[in-house]
């Protein structure tokens, strides 16, 4: 067997793992690798900032399904990665980075861009190696790969030290992994499935509380045979719109602080609540202790960390949420064959009535000002359904949840439990690499978009056409809403336009083409669609599009951090004759 470097065993490898694109930056420590990347099959791409890489990589991996790859270097490069890295922990992301370490014999000298990378992220991964031994090189890569995409996904980082990155040694990929301890259990017990049926027969008022996990099950055909098999009404959480879709009448809208009233009160309401990839987040659940007072719960989830964590489980059931759900199908249509189905009529009415009279919507800006809602929601109406939506964080993003309509799974993707501002730009780089012939918008705020607009320049010179939408109300939104509501509007240090002059700073249509891209600005209601329009027939560059809004709207409903959901508010002007005990 030939000799190889170690760098020429870990493109190697990075290709019979699968990997077809790669984002990163090269350094000193990661340096040997990149000689023999020019000649693979794998397509690297040059990103201007790690934390882009990361992000980018994301992007990809939840469009496609497949696991997400980024590259850096030592020391900064492989900190760089941590914010995307604690990102994909959160969010169930499949993703493997591959770090650069200083030689096996500066480790623990503080050497020059030395980190502990591999302790500053332990708590943020789902696993993580540190290679000083290059014939081990193929091993890790393939576990890494294993650990990503199986049982609950998660990002897995092997930081590789730069001398055995340069050592000789052979290639070999490893036939079998050898991995003690770690044996996901995907199929669900059969006794609990039979219990969770026995259960919704019995129910009056059941609710299906979808999670992420759903989407990254790729579960969504199975969960709409469930529902429609059932009639249940269904919730979808930030992580899982699209898992079902927004038109389908079963289905009430999101839940939790920015969710709708019929999906908040549907939760608050129940009495049994069957939550399939959902982790009872507190952004979901309000006050835990006033959360769904009289429901009994079912608890599907893959990771059984999550099952009990913050609410008692009656049922608990460990496995993949398609397995699930495709067990309790089976199930349940023997149980409808004997004449034995729930009885949910009176409840349905109920939530329909809610979702009818308490319909999202929002407050009507000044005249000739631009409402953000309306710009989002004719987004989503020109660009079609199957369009591919990354968001950043804050209000933009709670209006993109809200007001866009989602029929399909895994065109919607954003940071939700990690909150990651900065996120957007270069998750809809990756998404729009993973899925070429996708039309791929990032809905993005002013504050955002300043964090890692760099990327722009590498869509543009890599031939990545993503359009870019940018919600411009000139402040850090959703910070200045809160201290509208709980700060007495003092807004301290949120206003990003802070000197008070007539010209933005910076100018994003300029900013654009000075990164290669097409710029275009919207600030009048009467232009909104044939600015849209246009930028929809720009497909060979990247197109941003500034659209200027006004700084005073709000994200409605809402319920305050820490409150129950029983307090949710709702815009007054909306519906005047809003009353939270009808929920």
């Amino acid at each position: 067997m030939s000799e190889i470097t170690g760098a020429q065993s870990l493109v190697k490898s990075l290709e019979a793992a699968g990997a077809r694109n790669i984002f990163g930056i090269p350094g000193g420590a990661i340096l040997p690798a990149y000689d023999p990347l020019m000649d693979s099959s794998v397509r690297h791409i040059l990103v201007r900032h790690e934390q882009g890489a990361g992000h980018a990589a994301q992007g990809y991996a939840a469009a496609t399904g497949e696991v997400g790859v980024c590259m850096a270097t030592s020391g900064p490069g492989a900190t760089n990665l941590v914010t995307p890295l604690a990102d994909a922990h959160m969010d169930s992301v499949p993703m493997v980075a591959v770090t650069g370490q200083v030689g096996a014999a500066l480790i623990g000298t503080d050497a020059f861009q030395e980190a502990d990378i591999r302790g500053i992220t332990m708590p943020i991964t789902k696993h993580n190696f540190l290679v000083t031994d290059p014939l081990e090189i193929p091993t890790k890569i393939a576990e890494a790969f294993h650990l990503a995409r199986t049982g609950r996904p998660g990002p897995v980082l092997v930081d590789i030290a730069k001398s055995a990155l340069q050592a000789t040694t052979s290639f070999t990929w490893p036939t079998e992994l050898q991995l003690p301890g770690y044996r996901p259990v995907t199929r669900p017990h059969a006794k609990q499935i039979r219990e969770a049926a026995r259960l919704i027969g019995d129910a009056r008022r059941p609710v299906l509380y979808v999670g992420g996990g759903v989407i990254r099950a790729r579960a969504a055909k199975e969960l709409r045979v469930l529902a429609e098999l059932t009639g249940i009404p269904v919730v979808t959480t930030l992580m899982a719109r699209g898992a079902f879709p927004d038109s389908h009448p079963q289905h009430l809208g999101m839940p939790g602080m920015h969710g709708t009233v019929a999906a908040v009160a549907a939760l608050q309401k129940s009495d049994l609540i069957i939550s399939l990839g959902a982790r009872f987040d507190d952004r979901v659940t309000g006050n835990l202790e006033h959360f769904a007072p009289h429901a009994l719960v079912i608890h599907a989830d893959i990771d059984p960390a999550e099952i009990g964590k913050n609410r008692h489980a009656d049922v608990p059931i460990v496995g993949d949420a398609r397995e699930v759900i495709s067990d309790l199908v089976v199930t349940l249509q023997a149980a409808a064959e004997n004449g034995q189905t729930g009885d949910y009529e009176q409840w349905i009415g109920f939530l329909a009535g809610i979702k009818k009279k308490y319909a999202l919507g929002w407050e009507q800006p000044p005249a000739g000002k631009l409402s953000p809602q309306s710009v989002i929601q004719r987004l989503g109406q020109i660009s079609g359904p199957e369009t591919v939506f990354t968001s950043g964080v804050g209000q933009h993003q709670m209006w993109a949840a809200q007001f866009i309509g989602y029929e399909n799974p895994n065109t919607w993707i954003n940071s939700g439990g990690l909150g990651t501002m900065g996120f957007s730009v270069p998750a809809a780089m990756g998404a729009k690499v993973g899925r070429p012939d996708a039309t791929v918008w990032s809905i993005d705020g002013d504050g955002c978009f300043q964090m890692t607009n760099q990327e722009l320049a590498t869509c543009a010179i890599e031939n990545i056409p993503i359009k870019v939408a940018i919600i411009n109300n000139d402040n850090l939104g959703m910070v200045r809403q809160w201290q509208t509501l709980f700060y007495e509007q003092r807004y301290s240090n949120t206003n990003l336009q802070k000197h008070g002059g007539p010209v933005r700073i910076p100018d994003f249509p300029k900013l654009a083409e000075a990164y290669g891209c097409v710029g275009l600005a919207c600030d009048r209601p009467e232009d909104v669609d044939a600015t849209i329009e246009k930028a929809m027939e720009i497909n060979d560059v990247p197109v941003v599009v500034d659209f200027r809004v006004h700084k005073d709207a709000m994200v409605w409903p809402m319920v305050a951090a820490g409150a129950s959901n029983d307090d949710i508010q709702y815009a007054r002007d909306l519906a005047p004759e809003f009353d939270e005990d009808a929920i």
